[in-house]
């Protein structure tokens, strides 16, 4: 299966090979590199029904993160990691006002949501938040080298 990416977002385009380039980087590096990852690219309007239904926030985030490495699913396959969502109308919003690039900023977003995927999270607690910036200022470093052509 590999890395399935799919934009149904008619907002911006998206250089889907720069982001399964990324993502092999970046599982790679999570010493996972036969893993399974669903990536998904949508709207506000999407992002914010996804987060309604699953995370009980009625507004749109930057990105969602699916995992399937635990509960009924972890039986399935060890490589089947999960999906990550990511809102391109956010991110565009997000990356204009911090003044980075529109690729730079879909390359994190990528990388927090696959940490999400392999148990990191931010929101435990301020230990788990501080492990999970060190691994993805480590992560970001590895995936500079394919910013250079950014991923818009």
């Amino acid at each position: 299966m590999g890395i399935l990416i799919d934009s149904q977002q008619n907002s911006r385009p998206i250089d889907l090979e720069q982001i399964q380039k990324t993502a092999q980087v970046i599982l790679n590096d999570l010493d996972c590199p036969e893993g399974e990852l669903s990536i998904l690219f949508v709207d506000d309007q999407r992002i914010q029904q996804l987060n309604r239904e699953y995370r009980h926030k009625d507004s749109p985030t930057n990105v969602l993160s699916f995992p399937m490495r635990e509960g009924e699913f972890a039986q399935v396959s060890p490589q089947l990691l999960g999906d990550v969502v990511i809102s391109v109308d956010t991110a565009a919003a997000e990356a204009e006002k911090a003044g980075i690039s529109m690729g730079a900023h879909m390359a994190w977003l990528l990388i927090h949501g696959i940490l999400h995927l392999f148990g990191f999270d931010h929101e435990k607690s301020e230990q788990a938040a501080a492990q999970m910036e060190a691994r993805t200022k480590q992560l970001v470093r590895k995936v500079q080298g394919l910013l250079s052509a950014d991923l818009q």
